[in-house]
């Protein structure tokens, strides 16, 4: 998972641009990039670490131009190093810079494609350096110096032929503007706005609309699944439905924790559907365990705290923050490798021990993914002197490997998989687990817009929406993705990248 910007402007947005970053931050803390364009030259800076690290002012005064993309990542395959940082550039044709937020499915195939039939060689194991390639194939094969709105469209209509599984784009083009694509099932989010300036408008593509929010944009809508937008350097937007066909399937799991909850994707409110999450589980508890026996209700923060205090308002019984966040530690769940995680558990978190003591404690969260995090909480609530601690889900078990771009493919790194809840209980050392249901959780979202008739729910019922993936592919992915591989891929970095000449 990762969060992508970019930006057509009427003045330089190098400021804009990394400000956006900042407000994505959440979506990956591995690496950040940042590529302009001015006077038909592109500029790049990227490398590992926070947005405000990778950034120097030395940096900044090299991004010039109005025109800009960006990219925050948190690795899935290969190794965390800056040599898989986005964009990515090619300059042939025209010159063209891309980053993407997703998985392509079918990338080993492309890739060996590519090379047998167009001799086009990838340089790293980024699936965002194949789909730039295909995308550069397609444009060339149009052969026109002087393209136009309809031979960007034809390129990205072969390009979603070609490319399979769920993505989000944003593209630059030397002399022609930015462009934005959206996968034909809508899987991951991509949403634009417009702000007047005296000078005209300017636009803005990111993957939240809470982006577009922190620096003046107000949002038009979300793209739609198999659009491309092409917003031109005299600032007309030209959009075009380039996919045969095409049938909105978000990932539900963007709603369940990756996103802000002050974010709206695919007009649904994310806040308002972590508090329905809440009374869900809410009213599973009530009709499952009557006689419970809960004192308080406490989330684990930040994400499960909307859905804690519904939970607790529908349960009557008091709410408490119960554990302090160290808001300087990552995001646990995005980290690269299991060692990492466990480290920074306690890091992150510290238990208040009067809420504790003597309490028997319901722990919220939003999933429950490897195990590991929640297990160490609980042993905290212990220590903290609870008498009785129990966990809640507001997503349901995860049992099946993603395939679309979020760190969790390989099936034997899951709690829950080939494990019963009683079992996962005795694991992580509850006294009692309560999982959402998945009907439950899709209702909580689809309520914020009914015209929404399916999710992408694999993770939870083992369906793969765009098809094409098998068991050979699932195994070849745990290989390739596998905490031990990461590990043995950070190990054997030593590819220096040609294109990261600004540090």
């Amino acid at each position: 998972m990762c969060g992508i910007v970019g930006i057509s402007a009427t003045s330089p947005i190098n400021q804009v641009l990394y400000d956006a970053l900042t407000v994505l931050q959440h979506r990956g803390q591995d690496a950040a990039g940042m590529m302009t364009c001015h006077e038909g030259r592109f500029h790049l800076r990227k490398d590992n670490g926070l947005v405000r690290d990778v950034f120097h002012t030395r940096h900044m005064k090299l991004l010039q131009g109005n025109i800009g993309i960006g990219h925050v990542r948190y690795p899935t395959a290969g190794s965390s190093s800056s040599a898989e940082a986005q964009p990515f550039f090619v300059n042939s044709p025209y010159g063209i810079a891309l980053a993407h937020n997703g998985n392509l499915t079918n990338a080993n195939a492309i890739k060996d494609e590519m090379f047998r039939t167009q001799l086009r060689h990838i340089n790293t194991s980024s699936d965002s350096e194949i789909l730039l390639n295909v995308f550069a194939h397609e444009l060339h094969a149009q052969g026109q110096l002087q393209p136009q709105p309809e031979h960007f469209f034809t390129a990205i209509g072969n390009v979603f032929k070609r490319c399979q599984g769920g993505y989000a784009v944003v593209a630059m083009v030397n002399g022609h503007g930015l462009i934005a694509f959206r996968d034909p099932n809508g899987i991951r989010p991509l949403i634009y706005g417009r702000r007047e300036t005296p000078a005209g408008p300017e636009f803005m593509v990111a993957s939240e609309s809470v982006a577009l929010n922190a620096l003046g944009f107000e949002p038009v809508r979300d793209v739609k699944p198999g659009e491309a937008i092409l917003f031109d350097l005299n600032g007309n937007v030209h959009t075009h439905m380039c996919a045969e066909d095409s049938c909105l399937t978000p990932c539900i799991f963007e709603y369940v924790y990756f996103a802000r909850p002050d974010s709206i994707i695919d007009g649904v409110s994310v806040y308002k559907s972590r508090l329905r999450m809440g009374q869900k589980l809410a009213e599973k508890v009530l009709r499952e365990w009557a006689d419970h026996d809960i004192d308080v209700v406490m989330p684990i923060p930040d994400s499960s705290r909307p859905a804690a205090l519904e939970m607790a308002k529908y349960l009557s019984v008091n709410y408490r923050e119960g554990f302090v966040k160290n808001r300087y530690i990552g995001r646990t769940f995005i980290m690269p490798g299991q060692t990492e995680r466990k480290k920074s558990v306690k890091q992150k978190l510290n238990a208040i021990g009067l809420e504790f003591k003597g309490k028997n404690v319901m722990l919220v969260d939003d999933s429950i993914v490897r195990g590991t995090t929640c297990t160490q909480i609980i042993e905290m609530a212990r220590e903290a002197g609870a008498k009785n601690v129990y966990f809640c889900s507001a997503a349901p078990e995860v049992r099946h490997p993603n395939v679309y771009g979020i760190d969790m493919p390989v099936a034997s790194e899951l709690v829950a998989h080939d494990r019963t809840v009683e079992e996962i209980a005795e694991l992580i050392g509850a006294d009692k687990l309560v999982f959402q249901e998945l009907p439950d959780l899709v209702e909580s979202v689809q309520v914020g817009n009914p015209e929404i008739k399916e999710f992408d729910c694999s993770v939870f019922d083992g369906r793969y929406l765009t098809g094409h993936v098998d068991e050979v592919y699932l195994n070849q992915l745990a290989m390739a993705r596998s905490d031990a591989a990461k590990t043995a891929s950070s190990k054997d970095e030593s590819v220096i990248d040609v294109y990261n000449q600004t540090a």
